[in-house]
């Protein structure tokens, strides 16, 4: 399979409170828009990928599907998004693995786990 474009598509229960977190209250840069101009769907940039809001969902969260976002200074990140009122789900810390993880939910309950990669870990380093 030649995969040539791929997104995360999150089906929110209220599109414009989701549109206001992760544009206003994460500040995603926006890729596109589209649909009616007064209830458009929005595409995300997401570093490498993209996250797409559209649609409507009746359901609960999936607690199955984690969105995972590689940021600079998690420590920064953790004390602006509790001055949101962003939901914590659990407070930052370094993992065994070697990362620093702090989970968050955006308004429907999706986990969120923002990361922090340490300059020493293998994933800084190129293997090429």
């Amino acid at each position: 399979m030649e995969v040539l474009s791929s997104r995360v598509l999150l089906r929110p229960r209220d599109l414009a409170r989701s549109r206001h977190f992760y544009a206003e209250t994460l500040g995603l840069a926006v890729y596109r828009e589209f649909g009616p101009a007064d209830h458009p769907g929005t595409v995300f940039f997401l570093g490498q990928g993209f996250l797409e809001l559209s649609g409507h969902a009746d359901g609960e969260a999936c607690s199955a599907m984690s969105l995972w976002l590689q940021v600079r200074d998690v420590a920064r990140e953790e004390e602006r998004l509790r001055g949101a009122g962003v939901t914590m789900l659990r407070e930052a810390r370094l993992e065994p693995w070697g990362l620093t993880e702090l989970w968050i939910a955006d308004p429907d309950g999706h986990r969120i786990v923002l990361v922090q990669v340490p300059p020493d870990h293998p994933l800084r380093r190129d293997p090429r």
